[in-house]
């Protein structure tokens, strides 16, 4: 396939400008590097970033450039007899290429980015707070302390002894950063000297040896919303470790970390307890309190309540922070076996199995269909 005119590849006249060409090869090698373009569309993004590098390539070089504008694409085909530039050929297109890798990855800086210290956004912190699931589903406002920054009231902040001054960094004159060549590209890296600020302390201050910051505490106030759960984090901005160079400080996440309850447990929005019933009101039915988050309620079970029941409260739950409508309140019925019966209780219980007894299976009707399996199973 015959390839496409430099120029045009670019989306440049012939006519333009290296900054021009700099700045449409830029826009489109980062429009189709491989690191930005995945799936069905990977492979077409691929072959047009190659294309885009080649096209920039030549177009970068002024020898190139100018062989390309009298012979075409025959001027700097290295089988036509033009001859292949060694890394040094690719000055430009080095830089630029440099300048790309720095806009997609979040560098701070590449080809020609103005002088000065590098400015880094401080770390980000975290914070675990326990609460009750009581304080979970209606919320709380609450005071938290944690470690900050301020700023050394013996040096102003400066990190060098009274009297004296931060000088420039030697190794990098202030930049911050420190540039290696490894063949097309320029790598930029902090400078190890001064770790990116730009200076050096010879005589570092005593009261905050030379960071210009002493740590100390501070309280915040935290308001905790309804309907929290386990796991959250509520984030609270610039609350984080300071930024170096006058950059921006990080976050703080305070991570929620819900307490066992004593009666229930959550499930999302609803909530699940277990409701003993003595053997008599599961036999006879009857009214029997429970327990919610928001007081007592009353529910009904009928006569022959089984163990393991569950009785179903709408709107008991949680209302969770995502949610139009609170949970429910899931009940699971355990029938209480009697146990320390006296000689009268244990009479009354025998006859009372004795008057089961010659009511045949109408009494235990889970007894009757669980032996006839049992039966099967070893016939």
């Amino acid at each position: 396939m015959a390839k496409r005119d430099y120029y045009e590849v670019l989306g440049v006249s012939k006519g333009a400008a290296e900054d021009e060409i700099k700045k449409a090869y830029r826009k489109l090698a980062m429009k189709f590097h491989p690191d930005r373009n995945q799936g069905e569309k990977a492979k077409e993004a691929e072959e047009k970033f190659k294309e885009v590098k080649e096209a920039y390539e030549m177009l970068s070089d002024p020898k190139k450039k100018a062989a390309y504008d009298q012979y075409g694409h025959a001027g700097v085909d290295p089988n036509m007899g033009a001859s292949r530039g060694g890394p040094e050929g690719f000055g430009g297109f080095a830089e630029a290429f440099g300048d790309i890798f720095g806009d997609i990855f979040g560098q701070q800086g590449g080809g020609r980015r103005s002088a000065g210290p590098q400015v880094y956004r401080g770390n980000d912190l975290s914070y675990a707070m326990e609460i009750s699931l009581e304080e979970a589903a209606n919320g709380k406002e609450t005071q938290i302390r944690i470690p900050s920054w301020e700023e050394c009231n013996t040096c102003h902040g400066s990190g060098a002894k009274p009297g004296t001054q931060p000088k420039t960094c030697p190794t990098c004159n202030g930049a911050g950063t420190v540039h290696m060549r490894q063949g097309f590209f320029s790598v930029q890296q902090t400078c190890p000297h001064c770790h990116g600020t730009g200076k050096i302390i010879p005589e570092p201050c005593t009261s905050c040896n030379g960071a210009g910051r002493v740590k100390k505490t501070k309280t915040l106030e935290v308001k905790i919303p309804a309907g929290i759960n386990e796991g959250m984090r509520i984030r609270s901005a610039g609350n984080g470790e300071p930024g170096t160079n006058g950059g921006p400080a990080g976050d703080l996440y305070i991570e929620i970390r819900i307490k066992q309850h004593d009666i229930f447990e959550r499930d999302g929005d609803d909530l699940h307890c277990t409701v003993p019933v003595p053997l008599t009101s599961a036999a006879l039915g009857g009214n029997i309190e429970v327990p919610t988050l928001g007081g007592k309620a009353e529910i009904e079970i009928p006569e022959g309540t089984q163990h393991g029941k569950t009785f179903r409260l709408r709107g008991k739950g949680i209302k969770g922070l995502r949610s139009s409508y609170p949970g429910d309140l899931y009940c699971h019925i355990t029938v209480e076996t009697p146990v320390k019966l006296t000689e009268h209780q244990r009479k009354l219980l025998k006859e009372l199995d004795e008057s089961f007894k010659k009511g045949g299976e109408k009494h235990s009707p889970h007894t009757k269909g669980w032996a006839d399996r049992v039966k099967n199973l070893f016939k």
